[in-house]
């Protein structure tokens, strides 16, 4: 790839004193004629690249050049070298050989700080070919074709065009721009049942998320709850609400105030606590989710 020849063309130069055309393209295994385009490339950039003829010539950039070694300061190689690793966490394409390049030219020890796992516990293979198809897609500009499980118990048949991969929280959204609404949607990646491309390309700057882009659904109402937890929850407590939320009672019990989106997906929320929460208010929640018990109660008599 051209941009990654480039830029180990300006590293080579920077780190000898000078080098001839014809060495570069030994080293690249490329014509003779492709390097020096290279080499106007790079000068049409802004970059002093010279040229001496006759014996003893080559190829240099000067001392003076300001994109050196001392140029950028000792945290700020670590933040590009971290964002890099980031990149790669996420199986960016081709980011390993910028990143080999830069530990090599900043001079510092390759850092392995951070690894995704984009797969649930006991479906690796599965979540794995699903965010690279997502990723491929959303790289590419490409359309894809997808069955969704909606939180009305619906399965939903979408094209959308696939934007940005979003994660929130403890899950991962697909940023997209759904063909049947003619707006942007989110879809929680893990109620995607199926994906398939759809077989067309879109215009990356046709479709562009409006900042900012909340995954969380925008139309409905919240509603101030008043929770109260038992101690063998707290973890779960932990999971579902913000720390400055929750406080820790003498009894041993947690107490959460906190303002939530008020549809089914609220009371599935508060049933899988069981026994271990109480809701002391707003009293319209406390009669529903009792109504909501009563039905499973009545499932298991028959």
């Amino acid at each position: 790839m051209q941009i990654h020849r480039l830029f180990e063309i300006v590293y080579i130069l920077l780190d000898k004193n000078g080098i001839t055309s014809k060495e570069l393209a030994k080293h690249f295994e490329v014509s003779v004629r492709t390097i020096l385009r290279d080499i106007d490339t790079l000068a049409l950039a802004g970059i002093p690249v010279y040229t001496i003829q006759g014996k003893g010539g080559g190829i240099y950039i000067p001392d003076t050049f300001m994109l050196n070694k001392t140029a950028v300061s000792h945290k700020e190689k670590e933040e590009i070298l971290f964002a890099l690793q980031a990149l790669r966490a996420a199986e960016y394409p081709d980011i390993d050989t910028t990143l080999s390049r830069l530990t090599s030219f900043f001079n510092m020890p390759p850092v392995n700080w951070i690894e995704v796992d984009f797969s649930r516990w006991g479906n690796v293979k599965n979540d794995k070919e699903k965010f690279e198809l997502l990723k491929n897609a959303i790289l590419k500009k490409e359309a894809l074709e997808i069955n969704y499980a909606s939180t009305y118990g619906e399965t939903l048949k979408r094209k959308v065009y696939p934007l940005k991969l979003i994660f929130k929280s403890k899950d991962w959204y697909l940023a997209a721009f759904c063909l049947y609404r003619k707006n942007y949607r989110t879809f929680k990646i893990n109620r995607i049942i199926e994906l398939k491309s759809a077989g067309e390309y879109f215009s990356g700057e046709s479709f562009q998320l409006p900042p900012p882009y909340e995954t969380g659904p925008p139309s409905y109402s919240l509603v101030h709850l008043h929770l109260s937890f038992s101690s063998d929850m707290l973890f779960r407590v932990y999971d579902e609400f913000d720390s400055e939320s929750i406080q820790a009672k003498k009894d041993g019990t947690f107490f959460v105030e906190a303002d939530m989106p008020e549809d089914i997906w609220l009371y599935r929320l508060l049933l899988s606590f069981g026994s271990s929460v109480r809701v002391i208010k707003p009293l319209h929640v406390k009669n529903t989710l009792l109504k909501e018990m009563e039905k499973i109660q009545d499932l298991y008599k028959t």
